[in-house]
């Protein structure tokens, strides 16, 4: 059984007697002993844990093949089976669908991976282990938001790559276009990172992780205009969906890769960049108020 370190005057205590709401205390600037050294700054630490958290994800095989292999083959089997045009816009529908795929690939390599990669460090004992070191909470959570940024960047890079050499995708012509993409990606990474880390505590196995993150995941891209035009969705589906990220981090990403007449394209005829940043920005503070009120470091008995 994993115990505390000793203090002067207080035995150790098992790690399962911490609250299981809430990590570890982090511990004070203690006065060190002769000769002892000093532990590693949040930083370095942060940065040691996200470099662990890459390696760990690219070591395994099943969870790399998944992530990188289905956006890439749904982008093409769309991309051949689709052809023509939007509307009287003259764009591609094969550059619409681009834009949106690479949105849910940002999507599934943040909010399914984190969600279900911290569910499962919870359900094996991971957290428990990591709870009676000296790290600091802020430590893990800097390394699951490296990871993640690292593995959305390099699945929209791919993304990006067969888009432009298959159907024609353009890269930003100005640099106000690629400051957008900037911006949008970053928010939107930030954004379903946060979320998948908050619902992390809702599965009660790793076989459970699946439906949890998948399904909320699936359906969002079928209404988001990922898979199809979404003005040309049903009323009630485009509001339903205009309540969540994916529907809006689709659109900042059309904003950033179409011509200017596709917005002609979106229900209120625009790009409404500022009210993406709004959605976005208030479901990344939703996100970390849910981190804060529901996080488990603890497996429920």
């Amino acid at each position: 059984m994993t115990t505390l370190p000793s203090t002067p005057g207080r035995p150790g205590r098992p790690a399962s007697a911490w609250p299981r709401s809430s990590p570890p205390a982090p511990a004070g600037p203690a006065r060190r002993a002769p000769g002892q050294q000093a532990l590693p700054s949040l930083l370095r630490t942060s940065l040691s844990r996200g470099r662990l958290e890459i390696t760990s994800f690219f070591r395994d095989r099943e969870s790399v093949i998944f992530t990188f292999s289905l956006p890439v083959i749904l982008l093409v089997v769309f991309g051949e089976v689709f052809h023509g045009t939007i509307g009287s816009t003259g764009v591609a529908f094969r550059q619409y669908f681009t834009a949106g795929i690479i949105a849910s690939g940002i999507m599934s390599a943040t909010f399914v991976n984190v969600g279900a990669n911290v569910a499962a460090d919870r359900a094996d004992g991971t957290l428990t282990r990591l709870a009676g070191t000296p790290m600091p909470p802020g430590a893990y959570f800097a390394g699951k938001a490296i990871s993640a940024l690292a593995v959305a960047a390099a699945e929209a890079g791919l993304l990006l790559a067969v888009g432009t050499a298959a159907f024609g995708l353009r890269l930003p012509g100005t640099a106000g276009r690629w400051l957008t993409l900037g911006w949008v990606f970053a928010l939107g990474t930030a954004t379903c990172a946060v979320l998948g880390l908050a619902l992390s505590s809702l599965p009660r196995s790793t076989r459970g992780s699946s439906a949890v993150f998948s399904l909320p995941y699936l359906v969002l891209s079928f209404i988001s205009g990922v898979y199809f035009v979404f003005r040309d969705l049903p009323p009630v589906l485009q509001q339903v969906a205009a309540l969540f990220p994916l529907k809006w981090l689709c659109q900042g990403l059309r904003s950033v890769f179409l011509p200017a007449a596709a917005a002609a394209a979106e229900p209120a005829r625009g790009w409404e960049t500022g009210k993406i940043a709004l959605v976005l920005g208030a479901w990344f503070v939703a996100g970390l108020v849910l981190c804060l009120t529901t996080f488990r470091w603890l497996d429920r008995e």
